[in-house]
């Protein structure tokens, strides 16, 4: 038993499929870093509602979010605790318009996205190219 629980932010991000098997990642506009499209859950929103919203407002897709594929908890380099969920998600239309947090996103092969993305969101991809999912909670102490 954990003496202090956590307190982290909750992050939702979309592991989104085109029905040509490409993944879709976009360009940080702040950073240049590649990531999965996705943000914060607001206060009192449902889950699902909220990946979806946070696709919708940073791509302009609409997409079908059909299950968790992974999970995932640490702390970042500030000490902030973070809770961060991927689902896949499928849309039919390839067309993306990006808000201002992006500056550039691309519909890739499984193989590219995990060299442009992060471990943790590059893990989620393959897992559910491969046609799994987990929800596997682990421990890290940064990105």
């Amino acid at each position: 038993m954990t003496d202090e629980p956590l307190q982290a932010t909750v992050t939702q991000r979309g592991v989104v499929f085109a029905p040509t098997d490409e993944v879709l990642i976009v360009r940080r506009a702040t950073d240049g870093g590649w990531e999965l499209p996705g943000g914060r859950v607001d206060h009192g929103e449902r889950a699902v509602a909220g990946v979806r919203r946070e696709i919708t407002e940073e791509t302009t897709l609409d997409p079908e979010v059909v299950a968790p594929v992974d999970t995932l908890v640490w702390r970042n380099d500030s000490g902030d605790g973070r809770f961060a969920v991927y689902y896949y998600c499928r849309v039919d239309e390839r067309d993306v318009s990006l808000s201002g947090e992006h500056d550039e996103y691309e519909w890739t092969v499984v193989r590219e996205a995990r060299r442009r993305l992060s471990e943790p969101q590059a893990a989620a991809v393959v897992l559910r190219w491969r046609g799994g999912g987990r929800s596997n909670v682990s421990t890290t102490s940064g990105l």
